[in-house]
């Protein structure tokens, strides 16, 4: 057990859920995986925008998406936007290291539900996801 344990009291519940990850980066993948992996939740990963299009039309129980901004074949934006076309109350957490002060309201506008920054903050991602897996 890792020490985030004081976060994951209450996400228990998560052990029944899915979240894809999509994110061309291995280190930003293993923390992310690092990060969940006391909360039960499958962790299911694609590194490009076009294998998570696919990955959401074969896998009907993704229950959240983590999806990386800048990403190889098909970047995380057009991504998201065919995603919502297929799943359209499917949750997409956009994630970014090229954060700027309106890139919160460019990715909700582009269809994504929530948005976090990297360096991924541990408490801030816990509390995005429990808005849509609680």
């Amino acid at each position: 057990m890792n020490n985030n344990s004081t976060y994951f009291e209450q996400t228990d519940k998560w052990k029944d859920k899915v979240i894809l990850i999509v994110e061309d980066n291995e280190t930003s993948y293993f923390l992310l995986k690092e990060i969940l992996e006391d909360t039960g939740v499958q962790l299911l990963r694609t590194d490009n925008g076009e294998e998570a299009l696919e990955m959401v039309k074969k896998r009907p129980e993704i229950d959240l998406v983590i999806m990386d901004i800048l990403l190889p074949v098909m970047n995380g934006i057009e991504a998201t936007k065919k995603i919502k076309q297929i799943r359209k109350d499917l949750p997409v957490i956009a994630q970014t290291a090229n954060a700027m002060f309106d890139d919160r309201s460019k990715y909700i506008n582009a269809g994504c539900d929530d948005y976090i920054s990297k360096p991924i903050n541990l408490s801030e991602l816990m509390q995005i996801i429990s808005k849509f897996l609680d």
